[in-house]
């Protein structure tokens, strides 16, 4: 949203974010600011900017709270089934999700499908 790419988004995902943002109730978890990172370095995600100045802005962005990796989260990702995804990362997400009790926004299919499975797991799917 801070790049007002929304097209990736589906019609539904965005006012949800905004909504949230503005009742400070958007939650973003730490190892997002690692993917963020990541992809940018691989190229698979382009910024406007240097992702280090994105993410310095994002953590300004009103309404946004982050929540740090903590020993429970972390732990509980690796109890996660492996099914349900391989890439690390995803799986801190879901272990956030769980919990927290905090509603998933996410576009990826493994995810989703996952946590239409589990009552533990709320998500919104963002694909469009």
């Amino acid at each position: 949203m801070l790049e007002g790419d929304l097209n990736r988004l589906s019609h539904a995902t965005a006012p949800l974010l905004e909504r949230c943002a503005a009742e400070g109730g958007l939650v973003v978890c730490d190892i997002s600011f690692w993917e963020v990172g990541v992809k940018a370095a691989k190229g698979t995600l382009t910024l406007s900017v240097d992702a280090a100045v994105w993410l310095r802005r994002a953590e300004r962005a009103p309404g946004v709270t982050f929540l740090p990796l903590d020993r429970d989260l972390l732990v509980l990702s690796t109890r996660l089934p492996e099914t349900l995804h391989g890439d690390p990362a995803d799986r801190m997400l879901v272990a956030a999700s769980q919990l927290h009790a905090l509603p998933l926004v996410t576009a990826d299919k493994r995810i989703i499908t996952y946590a239409r499975g589990q009552r533990s797991v709320a998500v919104c799917d963002a694909r469009a």
